[in-house]
């Protein structure tokens, strides 16, 4: 009985260091990837962090996006300060990494995963490059260059039909960016960013993406006025 019990308490010890390890692994990580972003002058911020059974710290028990949202500091705050963002996941080192979308930063089109291969596939076909694709557990994110809200009105107004399966994220809007640990699992590349490039390099314009992500989001299902990473 001792010996098991000495075993029990061995493997209790080597799963503490491990998870010790995984989690010092993923900051380092975080950390690096947050600093790349800045590096690009992609402004980025720290989010919320979800609870190890996957529900949101947040105040809301419904949190659409548990784990995958700004908490403090807010949107605004976002930065490309190599220093602040070095502080920043010192301070939270397992926090998700936030890109605030628009104005001079990237934007980026989401869709369902389940559409997301098949988008991709499409976008090959047709001779169009995607650059990068951001997947989440339950949403890809392709990020395009800069789009205003007239800009993207007159695009969409020649459209017979936009699935709402179909999200834009420009001014104000966010995008969980890899690793990022979220609710409902961790956040990677589908297709990495070019290196290097600062700012917009490698970013295409969503005009030249928008026919093939519609077709695509319309073989997804409605997710209505929910939205989730």
């Amino acid at each position: 009985m001792r010996e098991i019990l000495g075993e029990r308490r061995s493997n209790d010890n080597d799963n503490g260091l491990g998870d010790e390890r995984a989690a010092a692994d993923l900051g380092r990580a975080l950390r690096q990837a947050a600093l790349d972003c800045a590096e690009r002058g992609w402004p980025v911020l720290p989010g919320i962090a979800a609870a190890p059974d996957g529900s949101c710290r947040c105040a809301r028990p419904d949190c659409p996006v548990p784990g995958a949202h700004p908490d403090d500091p807010q949107l605004l705050t976002a930065t490309t300060d190599r220093r602040m963002v070095r502080w920043w996941w010192k301070r939270r080192p397992t926090a998700p990494i936030l890109l605030a979308t628009g104005g001079r930063a990237p934007c980026a089109v989401s869709l369902p995963a389940v559409a997301g291969p098949g988008a991709l596939a499409a976008l090959t076909a047709r001779g169009l490059a995607a650059g990068p694709v951001v997947a989440g557990p339950t949403r890809w994110s392709l990020l395009v260059r800069p789009y205003g809200l007239p800009e993207l009105g007159e695009l969409l107004s020649v459209q017979d039909r936009v699935p709402s399966s179909l999200r834009f994220h420009g001014e104000g809007g966010y995008v969980p960016l890899p690793p990022s640990p979220t609710g409902r699992g961790l956040v990677a590349w589908a297709r990495k960013p070019a290196r290097p490039a600062a700012g917009h390099g490698g970013l295409p314009e969503v005009a030249g993406l928008l026919e093939a992500l519609i077709e695509a989001g319309l073989s997804a299902p409605d997710q209505g006025s929910r939205l989730a990473y």
